[in-house]
Parts: structure tokens; sequence; C-alpha cells
């Protein structure tokens, strides 16, 4: 599968602290000139969005994991058609908050999908549209969750499953990582948001030429 060029992904477990390094990433790309799109998922269109509600409200086992993957990628279908591949296609950057590796992680390595299951998924929804570069945010799941719960939007459906089902996330997020070192960097979490912000930044420039 080919790779779009500015396509940045970000990942990691609750309360990593993905969307603050997305919006200091954002800032940098601005000042040097770029207009990004920043995106989310589950969500990043109008009818994705609708579909976020399902999966981000209720009970943790309100959905099987088939059933929950399965959602996944209705709305990632609908995010990619209707946000991504205008973007790309503009020559605009993009800049995702979560993406395939998110389904890889929670509903394959916690829930129990098989793996083979996602990457035909990937293959058939996803396709050419890949990211060129994913930065996995690591934390404590302990420490991730306890700052998840003092956000101020409400939590979300994730956030109450077993802190054994958090382990298993950031233990899939450490092997997508090995198994793809071109594509994905590591980031310790734990570190000043200033330090993580350069570090990203300094990743960036190298990759992108800036």
């Amino acid at each position: 599968m080919g790779v779009a060029h500015h396509f940045i992904t970000f990942e990691g477990g609750e309360g990593a602290g993905k969307s603050t390094q997305i919006e200091e990433l954002g800032t940098r790309l601005r000042a040097a000139g770029n207009l990004p799109v920043i995106t989310r998922e589950p969500g990043g269109s109008p009818g994705a969005e609708e579909i976020r509600n399902l999966l981000v409200e209720g009970e943790p086992n309100r959905w099987s994991a088939l059933t929950e993957l399965l959602l996944m990628f209705a709305a990632r279908a609908d995010h990619i058609e209707k946000t991504i591949i205008p973007a790309l296609q503009a020559g605009k950057w993009v800049i995702c908050d979560r993406f395939f590796d998110s389904s890889t992680a929670y509903q394959g390595y916690a829930r129990g999908v098989d793996l083979q299951t996602l990457d035909l998924l990937n293959e058939k929804i996803v396709g050419d549209y890949r990211p060129s570069m994913t930065f996995i945010l690591d934390i404590e799941p302990r420490i991730g969750l306890d700052r998840a719960s003092q956000r101020v939007s409400a939590a979300d459906r994730f956030e109450n499953f077993s802190l054994e089902f958090h382990e298993k996330i950031r233990m899939g997020f450490k092997e997508i990582a090995q198994k793809e070192p071109e594509r994905c960097h590591l980031i310790d979490a734990s570190q000043a948001q200033k330090d993580i912000a350069e570090q990203i930044w300094q990743i960036v420039r190298a990759r992108y030429d800036l």
C-alpha cells in the first residue's frame, strides 16, 4: 500500500496528551507556512461524528469487539472519503488524533479481534491513505487514566474499561512501534509537554525537510 506524504497521526492510550501535542505541532506548522487540517477518530466528518457518539457513549460492554470494530471502520471510511482524501489531494497537511493503529491496539490487542481481520479491513478501507508518520505517546496506564479523569469533557466509554484492558492497549502500541519503526515514533509521554513538543518538531522537520 502507498503512503500519503503529509499525513501524520498521533496515537496512545487515554490521557497520553495527544491533543496538546497536536495543537502544538499545528501551531509550528502554521508558523512554517503550512495550513494543516486537524481531525480526529472516531469522527472527523459529519457522518463519522454521528457514529462516534455510538462508540464513546454508554457502558463498556455496550458493543461486542467485532461490532465495535466495524463501527470504527464505518466511521473511518466516511472520514477518509469526506475529509482526508480531499485535504491530501489539495496538497494540505493532515494531522489526525487516532487512526487505524488505535483499532489495532483497542479492538485487536485489547479486545481480541484477530489481527488478520484488521489487516484486511485496513487494506480495503484505508488503502493508499496510510499515514507517512505516526507518533505513539507512551504513558503508564494508571497515570494516563488519572489525567483523563481530570479533563473538562465528559469521560468516554473507553476510559471505563479495566486497568488490564488499558495495559493491553499500551502493549499493543509498543508492538506496533516495533513492527513499523520507519513510520512509528514511540515518545515517552511522561516528559514535560514542551520537551515532547520539541522532540516531535525535530522529527517532523527532519522527515519533511522544513
